[in-house]
């Protein structure tokens, strides 16, 4: 202890306090709130380690498959054959083999997809030892598939530790290379971009980001989304693809089943991965085809959702084909189901509109009015061609105010809107 110390423990004197400054106060303030919200946030859930009865099963008993070896070193590999007759979900596996590649592209946007055949495509999953990716995360397991001839194949990498990462991206490097486009699930936001960095970090050369990518979720999203509570892959397959997996393991369990697996080595840890990642393989290549026919004209059947054709019109537009939308937005006029024909209407006059197609515009807006003569869009459209096309103002007049006085529902901004128009269109007519 210093003698300045001691003499002020003597003496009872003590050194002036220093204030906080400002800046110190907001952090201590800062850390303080942080302190509450942590101590109100529940812990963290490990899920506990599966446990099985019984003696250590070997991994071949449980997957069947084999060790590949190759240059990189050795990995575990599990093939499969799904028949032309057998079924997934609601569909035959010999439907899928008729891919339509020009509406395959459309649903990429990669119109350089129109000249390749189904069989050139390979569908790609990973199961990897964290959801949240980085260069940490392994993909400790890749499962890929593709057509051959009306069968599907499906193919299992399973690294059975980490040193077979370097071998099992070997062997995908090369299957890749076989191929001309590739065809995921979310896959342009996680798997791709995580396989990249492994193939980095492994010394090898990336065969993927070169590869035309389909990424299932989006156009998921733009031509199922409006009916579905979320857009997850198996939710697509209970309400879509009429499947439904018993028993299956939910993903947020996979990493914590393969570290299990590294301590144990019992093949039942990860036997219901497998199973779930070859049906998320099968499913991606169900759910392409029946995307890519939705897209298809001859789509227009009974048994087709009339919402998930005018999704698909509307995708159709985005890509910059008119014509096939406006077949899809013209057979959709009469349609029963609610709202449907009403936007269709829209949609497919506003076409017209653009197109100069003034003949077909109106007759669409006369039918829309015939329905409903308080329609404020057909309303709007018509009294804007009345006046500025057509020269007639006092059809226009009496079509605003009409549904001024019969509409209830409006909001401000368009009653507001309304009444400039009926004002401007009385000093029109009185002139």
């Amino acid at each position: 202890m210093s003698v300045k110390k001691r003499l002020e423990r003597l003496t009872g004197e003590t050194r002036p306090v220093k204030k906080p400054s400002n800046r110190e106060k907001e952090i201590s303030e800062l850390r303080r709130r942080i302190d509450i919200i942590m101590t109100r946030r529940p812990e963290p859930r490990l899920s506990p380690p599966a446990q099985f009865r019984g003696e250590q099963v070997e991994l071949q008993a449980v997957v069947r498959g084999e060790e590949v070896e190759n240059a990189c070193g050795r990995f575990y590999l599990a093939r499969d054959v799904v028949n032309a007759s057998s079924y997934h979900g609601s569909r035959r596996i010999d439907e899928l083999s008729s891919l339509d590649m020009e509406k395959t592209a459309i649903l990429a946007n990669e119109p350089e997809l129109t000249g390749c055949r189904p069989t050139e495509g390979l569908f790609l999953d990973t199961e990897t030892t964290g959801l949240a990716g980085g260069t940490g995360t392994m993909a400790f397991l890749v499962g890929i598939g593709w057509f051959e001839g009306e069968a599907f194949i499906t193919e299992q990498l399973f690294a059975r530790d980490f040193s077979e990462e370097r071998a099992a991206l070997a062997y995908l490097s090369d299957r890749a290379k076989e191929k001309r486009f590739l065809i995921t699930f979310n896959g342009k936001s996680f798997d791709v971009g995580l396989l990249s960095a492994r193939f980095i970090m492994n010394r090898l050369p990336d065969p993927l980001s070169g590869l035309p990518h389909l990424d299932l979720l989006h156009p998921s999203r733009r031509l199922l989304g409006h009916r579905l509570e979320n857009s997850r892959l198996g939710t697509i397959e209970r309400e879509v693809l009429g499947l439904r997996r018993d028993g299956d393991i939910p993903g947020s369990e996979i990493p914590q089943r393969y570290f299990d697996w590294l301590r144990q080595r019992d093949g039942r840890l990860v036997g219901d991965i497998f199973e779930h990642n070859r049906l998320d393989v099968v499913s991606m290549a169900t759910l392409t085809v029946h995307l890519a026919g939705l897209l298809r004209h001859d789509a227009e059947r009974d048994d087709v959702c009339h919402e998930d054709i005018l999704a698909s019109a509307r995708l159709l537009l985005d890509r910059g084909y008119g014509e096939e939308a406006h077949l899809f937005l013209a057979s959709l006029l009469s349609s029963k189901s609610g709202g449907v024909a009403s936007e269709a209407g829209r949609i497919l006059s506003l076409f017209h509109k653009r197109s100069s197609n003034w003949e077909e515009a109106v007759g669409i807006w006369e039918n829309m009015l015939a329905e409903n003569d308080c329609d404020i869009f057909a309303v709007e459209e018509m009294a804007k061609f009345c006046e500025h096309r057509a020269g007639d103002c006092n059809r226009a007049l009496k079509l605003v105010e009409n549904i001024l006085e019969n509409a209830n529902y409006l909001t401000f901004t368009e009653r507001e809107d309304l009444v400039y128009r009926l004002n401007r269109l009385k000093r029109r007519t009185e002139k």
